[in-house]
């Protein structure tokens, strides 16, 4: 498949699993999944050419694993990332790692390091496990920059965090005292 096509296309997974399901007439369940069928049906309605096969290889050769397919198949779910009021993924509690990062660009800095992280738009604050991931989230903001978060700390106050299926860290927010610049 032409990768341009292919890049549009789970672009347009994204915003539909993530953000907007209604705009093609479609019910996520509480764990954001999406039966395979019906989102194929509706997104042919709205104008996307998909079938089971093209998802299936946008699910595999996604580097980021955005998103995730049932066990048997029928049922596709982005990994994290939701701002659907649909969606409330009851992810399991983890232990992180000691340091935890987040990508950002420069010009958020200040109100960061003022107010901490939030989820914004979001249900979560999202975190990587190394810093190379953390490098490319903030490039796509502006001039990146790391910020290194206090996470064992943070759990050992209370803080809860999951891990999603692609691997992402999330939180509900980090307040400014845990981050390292």
């Amino acid at each position: 498949m032409d990768k341009e096509l292919h890049a549009e296309a789970s672009k347009f997974l994204s915003y539909i699993l993530r953000h907007k399901p209604e705009t093609i007439g479609l019910t996520l369940d509480a764990e954001g999944w999406a039966d395979m069928d019906a989102l194929i049906r509706l997104s042919k309605v709205k104008g996307h050419q998909f079938d089971k096969d093209l998802i299936r290889t946008i699910v595999e050769d996604s580097a980021k694993k955005r998103f995730t397919l049932s066990p048997d198949g029928l049922h596709i779910r982005a990994a994290q990332g939701h701002s659907s009021q649909q969606v409330d993924i009851r992810y399991e509690e983890k232990t992180p790692p000691a340091l935890l990062y987040h990508g950002t660009a420069t010009r958020f800095l200040a109100y960061i390091l003022g107010e901490g992280l939030k989820p914004q738009s979001r249900q979560y604050v999202h975190l990587s496990g190394d810093e190379n991931t953390a490098v490319q989230v903030g490039l796509r903001h502006g001039r990146p920059v790391v910020l290194k978060i206090q996470a064992l700390a943070m759990h050992e106050q209370g803080f809860t965090f999951f891990q999603a299926d692609n691997g992402v860290w999330l939180t509900r927010n980090v307040p400014f005292s845990y981050i390292q610049q």
